[in-house]
């Protein structure tokens, strides 16, 4: 849901830094990668260790490059299915740092075997709601429906909570409790994205094959 309006505005916030970029002679492809390496490092380094404000910080300064390389390629007319592979194969890398940094805190110095556990599922439960889509876009389906929470819900909700958490350093009271109802949040929303996009996925199949043994029979 997210997407549709917040892409467009940031699209537009960040025309000129990729304008900026191209006349630099940065490419599209070195955007990703940097942006990627980034939110990796970002989530793998500072979560762990319980420090969800500066890793949260570090996160976001990069993650909005997964929207200055879209626009570089088009300025630069582009657009492949190289760099839209790249792309979506990447997010899934930098999805799962995030997500399992989380889970190497709790089973750490976190100390909660469940929320760890959560964290494992908003990891594993993200990249199934994104195969969903790509399996029935790839057998020719459309896959039309806009989940409940989707990849920009899953960073949104989960970025903010742990931002805000990590405010518990600098002597903010009861800010640790939001991390944890992040994860349940997107745990059970993913869950039931991933149930709007399989009976979607079910309902388009049914009509397609009800067209072309149609199509067959005449």
């Amino acid at each position: 849901m997210l997407n549709k309006y917040a892409r467009a505005f940031f699209t537009r916030v960040l025309t000129p830094f990729a304008a900026l970029l191209i006349r630099l002679g940065v490419s599209p492809d070195a955007v990703t990668l940097v942006g990627t390496g980034g939110v990796v490092a970002g989530a793998l380094v500072f979560f762990p260790l319980g420090e969800f404000f500066w890793g949260t910080i570090v996160i976001t300064l990069f993650v909005f490059s997964d929207l200055v390389d879209g626009n570089m390629a088009r300025q630069l007319g582009r657009s492949s299915r190289w760099g839209a592979f790249l792309d979506s194969t990447l997010d899934r890398v930098a999805d799962s740092a995030i997500f399992g940094g989380l889970a190497l805190w709790y089973a750490g110095r976190g100390d909660s075997l469940v929320l760890c556990a959560m964290a494992i599922f908003c990891l594993a439960s993200g990249q199934v709601v994104s195969y969903t889509k790509a399996r029935g876009e790839a057998i020719g389906l459309p896959v039309a429906v806009n989940g409940l929470v989707e990849r920009a819900e899953r960073l949104v909700i989960t970025l903010v909570a742990c931002g805000l958490s990590g405010l518990h350093a600098f002597g903010v009271p009861g800010v640790q409790v939001l991390l944890p109802i992040a994860l349940w949040v997107v745990a059970i929303g993913s869950t039931v994205t991933l149930a709007q996009r399989v009976v979607t996925v079910r309902r388009e199949s049914a009509e397609a094959d009800a067209i072309a043994q149609g199509g067959n029979g005449a």
